[in-house]
C-alpha cells in the first residue's frame, strides 16, 4: 500500500515543502514558528507533501513506550497525506479524534543534489626528513574539500536533526581534516620515499594521497561523502635556520648521489664492454672453425677427385697391358697355319686398341693437370679503366679508354673535358690526368694524300653515280 493517495479536492490546510535555495538540512515550520513545539509539530489533517527531486524528507516522530522513529521519503513526490495509506499515522494520532486529529512529527528536508565546500588551512606543523630526523622543519598546508549527502538514512543516524546549524557542522568536519592532515603529511616522506624539501613540488600526488585516506573517515564519522580535495599549497617557513640546514644537506646528498650514479654507470659501460668483446671473439672463433672445416672438406674433395683420375688410369694400364699380352700371343693361335705365323687382321686390332688407350690416358692426364693448374695459376681479369665524362653541366659515361681515344678522333673530347673516376677526390681536367696522355698523342694512321704533279691536274675523284 502506498503512503500517499492523490490529492484531494480542496481542504489543503498545509503545504509541506522547502523553498530554500541553499542548505543541507532546513526543518519545516508552519505559519513561520522559530521554535520547536507542539504546536509547530502538529501536522494538520488534509496537508499535501511536496519533495523535489534531490531531497528527502525525513518525519520525525515518537511512540507510547519507543524512542524517535524516522519514515524517509525521497523525491520527487506530491501527494495528500491520507490516513488510509500512511501506516504512522494509526500509531501517533489519538483515538479521542477518530481518526481525524493533527498528530505529532518533526519533518526535516535534506539536500541530496548540492554540494557543500569547506576551505582549511593547517597551521604550521614541524615535518621531518627520515634521512635526516635531526633537522624538523615547520610546514603548513591549504586547500579545499567537497562533500554531499548520498545515504540520508546514515546521515541522519549520526546527525543531530533538531537545531541543525550548517556552520557548526563544518567546523566539526574542519577541525577533524586538520588534524588528520597533519598526521598524514607528516609520514609522507617516509611511507613515500619523498625527501622532505621535495614535498611542494609532489602537490598533485600529496592530494590524491589525503584524499584517499579521508574519504573513509569522514563518512564514517559524519555521514557525508567527500567528493573531492584539493591540496592548493604547501610551504615552509623559510625564513628558519631548521629549513636552511635541511636545504644544505639536502644538496649535498643530491651530489653524492650524482656521484655514485656516475660510477654505477661506469662500471655498467665497462662491463658491457667487455661482455661485447667476449661474444665477439666468440664468434670469430666459431667463424674461423667453420672456415677451418670449409676449406678440410674442400681439400678432401679434391684429393678424392685425384684419387678418382688415378684409378681411372690404373684401370687404362690394365687394359693396355692386356692389349700388349694379346699381341704378343697373336701367332700362337691364328687360321690353323703352323709355325706361329700372325694374323694380320689381329695385330691390327690390337695395336689400334692400344693407340686408343694410350691416347685416352694421356688426354685424361693431361685435362687432369690442366684442371689443377687452371684452378692454382689463372690470373684475374685485368680491371678496365673507365671515366665519367661532364660536358656543359651532363654527365656521361662511363667510357674506357679505346671510346676515349674515338673521341678525341672526332674532336668530342679534348684536354679541357672535365672527367673523374672511382678513387679521384673531384672533377679534373682530361688534359691534367697523367692517365689519359696516351689517348692524345695517337698517331694519325692514315696515310698522308698522294702528291699533286706541278704540271699536272689532280685526278678527279670517282663519281659513284656513274
Amino acid at each position: 500500500m502506498g503512503l500517499f493517495g492523490k490529492k484531494s479536492e480542496g481542504g489543503i490546510l498545509d503545504v509541506i515543502r522547502c523553498d530554500q535555495k541553499e542548505y543541507l538540512i532546513w526543518k519545516w515550520r508552519p505559519s513561520g514558528e522559530a521554535l520547536s513545539t507542539n504546536k509547530e509539530n502538529a501536522i494538520k489533517w488534509g496537508s499535501s507533501l511536496r519533495v523535489k527531486d534531490g531531497e528527502t524528507a525525513v518525519f520525525v516522530y515518537k511512540q507510547k513506550g519507543d524512542g524517535p522513529n524516522q519514515e524517509f521519503f525521497e523525491g520527487p513526490i506530491d501527494e495528500t497525506i491520507k490516513t488510509s495509506n500512511f501506516p504512522i499515522i494509526s500509531n501517533i494520532i489519538g483515538l479521542a479524534y477518530a481518526g481525524q486529529s493533527p498528530f505529532q512529527a518533526e519533518i526535516y528536508f535534506i539536500n541530496t543534489a548540492g554540494n557543500i565546500q569547506i576551505k582549511f588551512g593547517v597551521p604550521y606543523f614541524d615535518i621531518s626528513d627520515p634521512r635526516y630526523p635531526d633537522f624538523p622543519v615547520p610546514i603548513t598546508a591549504r586547500g579545499t574539500l567537497t562533500f554531499n549527502i548520498t545515504d540520508s538514512k546514515a546521515f541522519v543516524k549520526l546527525t543531530r536533526m533538531i537545531n541543525f546549524e550548517l556552520a557548526d557542522f563544518k567546523s566539526q568536519i574542519q577541525a577533524m581534516v586538520v588534524r588528520k592532515i597533519t598526521s598524514i603529511i607528516t609520514n609522507i616522506p617516509e611511507e613515500n620515499n619523498i625527501q622532505a624539501v621535495k614535498l611542494p613540488s609532489k602537490i598533485d600526488l600529496i592530494s590524491d594521497i589525503l584524499e584517499e585516506k579521508l574519504k573513509d573517515q569522514i563518512n564514517k564519522d559524519f555521514g557525508v561523502n567527500l567528493k573531492r580535495f584539493d591540496l592548493s599549497a604547501i610551504e615552509f617557513d623559510k625564513e628558519t635556520e631548521a629549513f636552511r640546514n635541511l636545504e644544505a644537506v639536502t644538496v649535498q646528498l643530491q651530489k653524492e648521489i650524482a656521484v655514485d650514479t656516475a660510477r654505477a654507470q661506469k662500471d655498467v659501460n665497462i662491463k658491457n664492454l667487455h661482455d661485447t668483446q667476449s661474444i665477439n671473439a666468440s664468434n670469430m672463433d666459431e667463424t674461423l672453425k667453420v672456415q677451418r672445416e670449409e676449406m678440410q672438406r674442400a681439400q678432401k674433395l679434391q684429393t678424392e677427385t685425384l684419387n678418382m683420375g688415378a684409378h681411372q688410369l690404373n684401370q687404362q694400364t690394365v687394359v693396355a697391358k692386356t692389349a700388349a699380352e694379346s699381341m704378343g700371343k697373336m701367332g700362337q693361335g691364328g687360321s690353323g697355319g703352323a709355325g706361329g705365323s700372325m694374323d694380320p687382321g689381329s695385330m691390327m686390332a690390337s695395336m689400334a686398341m692400344g693407340t686408343a688407350v694410350g691416347g685416352g690416358m694421356a688426354g685424361m692426364m693431361g685435362n687432369m693437370m690442366n684442371g689443377m693448374n687452371e684452378q692454382q695459376n689463372t690470373p684475374p681479369p685485368t680491371p678496365e679503366i673507365s671515366y665519367l665524362v661532364a660536358v656543359n653541366g651532363t654527365q656521361a659515361g662511363p667510357y674506357n679508354l679505346q671510346q676515349i681515344t674515338e673521341f678525341v678522333a672526332t674532336s668530342e673530347f679534348t684536354k679541357d673535358t672535365n672527367v673523374w673516376k672511382q678513387g679521384m677526390d673531384n672533377w679534373k681536367k682530361a688534359g691534367e690526368v697523367a692517365e689519359l696522355a696516351g689517348v692524345f698523342s695517337a698517331p694519325n694512321t692514315s696515310p698522308p694524300p698522294p702528291p699533286v704533279p706541278s704540271n699536272e691536274n689532280p685526278p678527279a675523284l670517282p663519281n659513284e653515280n656513274k
